[in-house]
């Protein structure tokens, strides 16, 4: 199988990918922060050492403002100002020049190059003589769909799908895999109509004649260590799909039936709404069996064995016993490794952390073992908005140790009005803190260092930026590149490490989602799921909602 890799970032999609025997036909990416990690990693290209004087082979600019010469300014180069195409400096001349790696710049911009080189499209049609493109995949940037952000209709962001689309056009791969934020599930409210961003984006992708499958999954289910719900849409060419589908047992054909239908409709010019094609949610019950018994298992490959952070990070305690063995988890996601970089653990470096930010982080890992009724009335207390604490909460707060005022250790507090004192004194406005739980999967929202710290007692500290990226399945041996982190305005275009290993698709994911694929592209080449007698009766019933609708789905649909 080959692929084409769209926002790219540092490389996690493209990591679980290839782990599964995908090869690269060439990458994309905007941020050339993001580009120096996958460079480094995927062709060993150390962008930064300008010293050597060595010129990067597989790393190619669309356009910048600075000449080669200065790699390191383009390193840091603001992706805003990019030139337009034929203004600035560029390494794309033709289409050979990107086999292999990656370019980096806008969609846009490679959208525009592809424009003006069409007579060239067949070479990477045919992945440079490595027959048909197999699949183009990619997360468009997501923070305008984001329940956590800013969720905004108009934001300039959102019509990067649009320009996946329109890549996908051009190319015509067999398959399409886009993944996303679980917001962008949840409608928009503008001028009084709901809109759905997720259906939109799949009526663009049925009008160049792709068949969608929408999934909302979870990275957990895959064996990461993070509860992380992610939209995913699968999307057949229309001939593809059409020679796969004598091959689907009744359940996947079942999953691609309204897909199908609204294809149909909008061919003929008919309209059809988003309450006509439903995204299949592995978290519904009623809906397991889409995930069971057909091409889509591997999507739930780990549910019933969860992995949690004490798996992902307790070796790398600072006071950890040299006697702790790496877990199952950290030897599984290792076997992800690219090659031998070296064995000094990389990205491991501690932040330094304030006394008051400390004791900050143990009431946080107190508050995660206290009843939820409680929470409420301490935040308060810590926002400034309650003196007091009620003689219940109180009696339940005594009973943990806190940091001492002087940071020499663990203490208790005697009295009620002892512990108010405490609590008045670490007071703060940032509410979105929190500390991990041990023997749970990490929380989805982890880009931003500071949010989040260790869960245990001798670790009040943020994470480094191994453990994120461990929690985050990625191997020991992948190393982070460029700035560790950044702030004020240089947030709005840099991507540092922290930012990279929160931006990424999890190598687990990656690596779950290609055997999906490739199970899905070789069904004419291998043996129908058989399902229960009992799983084939169910879902007749749960497609149909009445007996019209049952014969219909009998006459078209059955396997």
């Amino acid at each position: 199988m080959n692929h084409i890799e769209l926002f790219a970032g540092c490389g996690g999609l493209t990591l679980g990918l290839e782990s599964v025997g995908f090869q690269l036909v060439f990458a994309n990416e905007l941020s050339a922060m993001a580009g120096e990690t996958f460079a480094y990693n995927f062709f060993q290209e150390n962008l930064a050492d300008t010293l050597s004087g060595k010129i990067p082979l597989k790393t190619k600019w669309l356009s910048s403002n600075y000449p080669l010469a200065d790699l390191n300014k383009r390193l840091r180069e603001n992706p805003r100002t990019y030139p337009s195409l034929n203004k600035g400096f560029s390494e794309v001349y033709s289409v050979e020049d990107f086999k292999g790696g990656l370019i980096i710049g806008s969609i846009v911009q490679l959208n525009e190059w592809l424009e003006q080189h069409q007579e060239q499209l067949e070479i990477l049609k045919k992945s440079f003589g490595q027959g048909e493109l197999d699949l183009v995949s990619g997360g468009p940037p997501c923070q305008s769909f984001s329940m956590a952000g800013m969720r905004q209709l108009t934001n300039e962001r959102n019509t990067l799908p649009w320009e996946f689309v329109k890549f996908v056009k051009y190319l015509q791969p067999k398959a399409v895999l886009l993944e996303n934020v679980s917001g962008i599930l949840k409608p928009f409210k503008t001028d009084g109509r709901s809109y759905y961003a997720w259906f939109e984006v799949a009526k663009a992708f049925m009008s160049i004649d792709y068949i969608p499958l929408c999934l909302h999954i979870n990275a957990k289910y895959v064996g990461v260590a993070q509860n992380r719900p992610r939209f995913i849409m699968l999307a057949l060419r229309q001939d593809v799909y059409f020679n796969l589908k004598p091959h689907f047992n009744t359940l996947e054909q079942a999953l691609f039936a309204q897909s199908e239908s609204c294809h149909e409709k909008l061919k003929n010019k008919q309209m059809f709404n988003y309450s006509e094609l439903k995204y299949f949610d592995i978290e519904k019950s009623e809906q397991q069996i889409y995930f069971n018994h057909t091409f889509l298992k591997e999507l739930v490959c780990c549910k019933n064995n969860l992995h949690t952070v004490s798996d992902a990070i307790d070796d790398l305690r600072v006071n950890a016993e040299i006697t702790i063995v790496k877990s199952s988890y950290v030897k599984k996601i290792n076997k992800l490794l690219l090659n031998d970089n070296n064995n000094i653990l990389k990205n491991h470096e501690l932040r330094s952390n304030g006394l008051l930010v400390k004791s900050r982080f143990r009431l946080y890992q107190i508050l995660n073992q206290v009843d939820r009724r409680l929470l409420n009335e301490v935040k308060q207390v810590l926002k400034g908005e309650l003196n007091q604490l009620s003689n219940q909460v109180a009696l339940e707060l005594l009973n943990f140790e806190y940091l001492a005022e002087n940071g020499s250790g663990l203490i208790k507090f005697k009295s009620k009005n002892e512990l108010e004192s405490y609590l008045t004194k670490h007071q703060t406005k940032k509410q979105t803190q929190k500390a991990l739980i041990a023997d749970k999967p990490a929380p989805a929202a982890m880009s931003i260092a500071d949010d989040i710290c260790h869960y245990h007692p001798e670790e009040l500290r943020t994470l480094t930026v191994r453990e994120m990226a461990r929690i985050q399945s990625f191997p020991d041996n992948f190393v982070f590149r460029s700035k560790i982190t950044t702030g004020g305005k240089m947030r709005q275009f840099e991507v540092p490490q922290y930012t990279q290993v929160g931006n990424a698709v999890p190598p687990l994911l990656g690596a779950a989602l290609g055997k999906v694929i490739t199970e899905l592209l070789n069904k004419n080449n291998t043996n129908k799921i058989e399902l229960p007698n009992d799983v084939e009766t169910r879902v007749t019933n749960e497609v149909c909602t009445n007996h019209q609708q049952l014969d219909i789905f009998k006459q078209k649909y059955r396997a």
